[in-house]
C-alpha cells in the first residue's frame, strides 16, 4: 500500500489563528520540533510552542488585538488575543535574544504538530528534554 511508513508532511507556511481570527500568524521555514513544556505558564496554557526567528515568523494583528502577560525574569511576554482569550505566541525581552518568537502550534491545523514531531521539555525543573 502507498503511504504506509511515510511522515504526515507539514504544509509551509505553517499557519494559526485565534479563535475569533483576530490574530493571524505564518511561520516558515517549520520549526524542528513542537515542544510541550511543563513550566508552571506552559502547563496552565495548555500551548505547544513552534520556535523561531522573528524574520521566520509574520505575526497578523490590530495593533491592541492581544494582551501581553510578562512574569517571574521577565524574559518573555505571552501574547493572547484580547477578543477570544487564546495565547497565540511569547516574544523574547531579552537583550540577548531580541528576535526570538515562538507560535502556539495548537492553533494549526490539525495534523500540524504530529507531522512535526512533539518533544516535551522540563521547564518546571531540569530545564531538558525529557525524550
Amino acid at each position: 500500500m502507498s503511504g504506509e511508513g511515510t511522515a504526515p508532511k507539514v504544509e509551509l507556511p505553517i499557519t494559526g489563528s485565534c479563535h475569533c481570527g483576530a490574530v493571524y500568524y505564518e511561520m516558515k521555514p517549520p520549526p524542528r520540533q513542537a515542544v510541550e513544556c511543563n513550566c508552571s505558564i506552559c502547563r496552565r496554557l495548555g500551548t505547544v510552542w513552534g520556535h523561531g526567528e522573528a524574520g521566520d515568523i509574520e505575526i497578523k494583528a490590530a495593533p491592541g488585538a492581544t494582551l501581553s502577560y510578562v512574569w517571574g525574569d521577565k524574559g518573555l511576554a505571552f501574547h493572547t488575543c484580547s477578543t477570544c482569550g487564546c495565547t497565540t505566541h511569547w516574544q523574547s525581552l531579552s537583550a540577548e535574544f531580541p528576535d526570538r518568537l515562538a507560535v502556539n502550534l495548537r492553533l494549526a491545523p490539525p495534523g500540524t504538530i504530529e507531522a512535526i514531531g512533539l518533544r516535551h521539555f522540563d521547564g518546571a525543573d531540569s530545564w531538558t528534554f525529557l525524550d
